[in-house]
């Protein structure tokens, strides 16, 4: 099916939002009433109804027979179809991919996973992806045909391709930002729905920023992994920059004449508080780790070694972030990466160095916390950036909700986040 282009396809949206709106607040209506809500003519209901039926996005329940006076003839009453996926979020990581599908009340559906070799290539991530995608719409009896948006991460850095300044349109297509080897025309093509790409690490710091109760609208984030990344959250919304490079923190210089990156300087960060980075310097210093179990069980033995990698490595993170947090002035600070998990130390040091670098007069500074969700969580980012993007949100009297549902059959699905419009 071929969705109109320009102008009127993005009318034609928002009107379907506000159609789908009126019915997730109210329940099942006639057209009457819905174009009495809505404020739209008998007529561009009508098409717009017609075009929802279609999709799938609702369906007729019933009719006004039982309580209509007078002897017209009775009307078709509309609701949303529970089956309906309305958005999706796509987090690839270096060697799997996560799905995450919502409904129109913005509540998750389905979830999962399937797992790749980092050798992987783009078209091989998106086969498994895309089949990932079919298996949870057979295994949950949801379907795709509504699909108003798909939020996709790809590993980072993600810059703007060619120089251009985000946001950047691809001519003829829905897609709003292109993505490596073509996954976002892939999916665009597959869904017939728009499609936003970013930086998975990114998208994670929008899912700490917007989850559970105490969500925050300013926050610095900072994923320690294989590399070092980031995200900044500000007023509520992800920041991007001008070429898409927004939070790269772990390209910071700590140490001009330190290790070579691969970014091509050298001393960044991310030689110094990435995993391979901190295994590096135990080595240096005679203590041979191989990985993440290796340094964990040194943790465990209070190694005087790893002890002073870590708090190093932490105190070097933690000079950086002070330096967006004089700039940024967040709320809260959030650590992510499973080493984070295995060594607290490293949130301890971040925190306290922090203290010493923000402005003295400082009331208070920002909460400093090990990330709550998952490294796969990115997912969730993925889907609240396209709740951001949609027409309907600026309408949003309050807070929208992306919910979790018990009956859901991955964990990641029962994190509740709130997303501001």
């Amino acid at each position: 099916m071929q969705m109109p282009s320009g102008v009127h396809a993005l009318v034609r949206r928002t009107h379907e939002e506000r159609v789908m709106r009126v019915l997730q607040e109210n329940g099942a209506m006639s057209r009457g009433e819905i174009a009495r809500v809505v404020g739209l003519s008998r007529t561009t209901l009508s098409e717009i109804t017609g075009h929802l039926l279609q999709r799938g996005a609702i369906v007729v329940v019933d009719t006004d027979a039982s309580r209509r006076e007078g002897s017209g003839r009775p009307a078709e009453r509309l609701a949303l179809d529970p089956a309906s996926a309305q958005f999706m979020g796509v987090d690839f990581g270096h060697r799997r991919v996560h799905v995450v599908v919502a409904d129109a009340s913005h509540e998750i559906m389905v979830s999962g996973s399937v797992r790749y070799e980092d050798t992987a290539t783009w078209r091989t991530r998106t086969e498994l992806a895309l089949g990932l995608v079919d298996r949870l719409s057979s295994e949950a009896g949801v379907h795709y045909g509504a699909l108003q948006g798909i939020g996709i991460g790809v590993p980072g850095p993600y810059p703007a391709p060619d120089g251009a300044a985000w946001p950047r349109a691809t001519a003829g297509t829905t897609v709003l930002r292109p993505a490596p080897e073509g996954v976002d025309v892939a999916f665009a093509e597959r869904f017939d729905a728009p499609v936003i790409v970013d930086n998975n690490t990114r998208l994670a710091a929008l899912a700490e920023a917007i989850s559970g109760a105490d969500s925050v609208a300013d926050l610095v984030y900072v994923r320690l992994s294989d590399g070092v990344g980031g995200g900044l959250v500000v007023g509520g919304q992800l920041v991007t920059g001008s070429s898409g490079l927004a939070g790269e923190l772990g390209h910071v210089t700590v140490e001009p004449a330190g290790r070579p990156c691969r970014c091509g300087k050298r001393g960044c960060l991310e030689t110094v508080a990435s995993v391979p980075g901190i295994l590096a310097a135990c080595w240096e210093f005679g203590l041979r780790l191989e990985n993440l179990d290796d340094l964990a069980a040194a943790v465990g033995r209070a190694h005087p070694v790893v002890d002073r990698v870590l708090r190093e490595a932490a105190g070097a993170l933690g000079r950086v972030v002070g330096a967006a947090t004089m700039m940024l002035n967040p709320a809260k600070v959030v650590i992510g990466g499973e080493i984070t998990r295995l060594a607290p130390v490293i949130v301890e040091q971040v925190a306290a160095t922090l203290a010493a670098e923000i402005f003295p007069t400082a009331s208070a500074g920002p909460v400093v916390a090990a990330a709550r969700l998952s490294d796969d969580d990115g997912a969730l980012g993925a889907l609240a950036a396209v709740f951001h993007s949609s027409p309907l949100l600026a309408r949003y009297p309050e807070t929208a909700d992306v919910k979790g549902r018990s009956d859901a059959p991955d964990s990641a699905t029962e994190t509740a986040a709130h997303v501001r419009p």
